[in-house]
C-alpha cells in the first residue's frame, strides 16, 4: 500500500514539474486597434478606470497577468478564461462589431452588472479590488445605457 502512495506521489509531482513546461499564450497587445472601444466612442475617464480594473483583463487584449500566473495549471484556467471572455466580449475590437451586436452586448453588460454577475465571483475572490462598488455600477450602467441609446 505505501508502495502505491509513493509510486502515485512520485507521479503526481513528475506530472506537476511537466506541465510547467507548457507553453503560455500571452494575451497582451502593445498596439490599440482602431476598433478598441476607447478610440471608436468617447469613454470617460471615470468609466474608462472601472473598465480597467474590473473588465479589461478578460475581455481586452491587454491582460494584466498576476505573478501565479506563470504556474500551471492556474495558468491553463486563466488562459481558459480569457479566450472564453474575449470571445463573449472584447473590448479591443468592440468597434468592427456591427451596431446590432454592439447594442446587444451593450444590453448584456448592464445585466450582468445588475445581477452582479461580472466580474466572475471566482475573479473577484481573489482579485477584490475588481469588485464593483453600488457607485461603479450606476456610472457603468448609466454611461453604457447612454451609449446604446446613441447608437
Amino acid at each position: 500500500m505505501q508502495r502505491l502512495f509513493k509510486k502515485t506521489g512520485i507521479g503526481l509531482f513528475a506530472v506537476a514539474v511537466g506541465i510547467q513546461f507548457i507553453p503560455a499564450d500571452y494575451n497582451y497587445q502593445e498596439e490599440v486597434l482602431p476598433t478598441d472601444i476607447t478610440l471608436v466612442y468617447d469613454v470617460p475617464d471615470t468609466v474608462l478606470n472601472i473598465l480597467w480594473t474590473s473588465c479589461f483583463d478578460c475581455h481586452s487584449n491587454k491582460t494584466n497577468y498576476p505573478w501565479y500566473s506563470r504556474i500551471q495549471p492556474t495558468r491553463l484556467l486563466m488562459d481558459y478564461h480569457v479566450k472564453q471572455g474575449k470571445a463573449d466580449l472584447n473590448f479591443s475590437e468592440f468597434g468592427s462589431y456591427s451596431r446590432r451586436r454592439q447594442k446587444n452586448k451593450l444590453k448584456s453588460m448592464v445585466s450582468q452588472i445588475k445581477d452582479n454577475a461580472m466580474p466572475l465571483p471566482s475573479y473577484t475572490l481573489t482579485h477584490r479590488e475588481t469588485t464593483l462598488t453600488e457607485g461603479n455600477k450606476i456610472i457603468l450602467i448609466e454611461y453604457l445605457d447612454s451609449l446604446r441609446t446613441h447608437l
